[in-house]
């Protein structure tokens, strides 16, 4: 598998050919490894919404409805009981559920390298020379992903996830209102928006620390 890739301007031209590390880059892809660190994001980041009152914390229930014995009904002893209406519920969905998984940091780590592999064996990955702009315009913005999806990733359906080496105003506010992009700094890259995105466009920044960070 090759690991140069060109490096190109906002126009979508050829600056030149960047050797990529093997070792961020070239790393064979393991599909269960993959999902298996999908699964554990996906579930640390689970929040538990969904809560029923049992029998404990329904309002009431300070006596008995009735005396035990001699009315002919049948005995109770709490109005929250769940087979009152308003009462407790019983096995229903309460906020003391857990939903988060462990996976180690060196798995974690290489199923992120197989998706950035990926992304470059599919030609799904871009390098920009730069995204600087001197003021706030999605015009701007739009222009440039029009001319890298139309001279180098030919597509025409925008799914694109943009990732700067560092924060970057400018370009964050540049792009949050165009449809089909996220803009992420380097600091929040994971597997779940490698996943969710077709296409990938770093910086060159971006890709010189990816390499330093990752590849020992």
């Amino acid at each position: 598998m090759s690991t140069k890739i060109s490096v190109v301007d906002q126009q979508g031209k050829a600056l030149k050919e960047k050797n990529l590390s093997p070792k961020v880059f070239a790393v064979e892809p393991n599909t269960a490894l993959i999902h298996q660190a999908m699964v554990a994001q996906m579930g640390n980041e689970r929040q538990v919404i969904a809560h029923s009152k049992d029998r404990s914390e329904v309002k009431g229930g300070g006596r008995k409805p009735w005396r035990q014995k001699g009315t002919g009904r049948a005995r109770a002893g709490s109005n929250r009981s769940p087979i009152w209406a308003g009462g407790g519920v019983t096995f229903g969905p309460t906020k003391d559920r857990n939903f988060k998984k462990d996976i180690n940091k060196k798995m974690k780590k290489k199923a992120f390298l197989m998706l950035l592999s990926d992304k470059l064996k599919e030609k799904a990955m871009v390098v920009i020379d730069k995204l600087d702009f001197k003021e706030y315009k999605t015009k701007q913005f739009d222009e440039i992903l029009s001319n890298l999806e139309k001279n180098i990733l030919k597509s025409d359906r925008r799914n694109i996830l943009v990732i700067d080496d560092q924060k970057n105003e400018k370009l964050k506010y540049s792009g949050r209102n165009l449809e089909g992009v996220k803009i992420i700094n380097l600091e929040n890259i994971n597997t779940l928006d490698l996943l969710k995105h077709r296409f990938l466009l770093l910086t060159e920044s971006a890709i010189d620390s990816l390499e330093k960070k990752y590849q020992d």
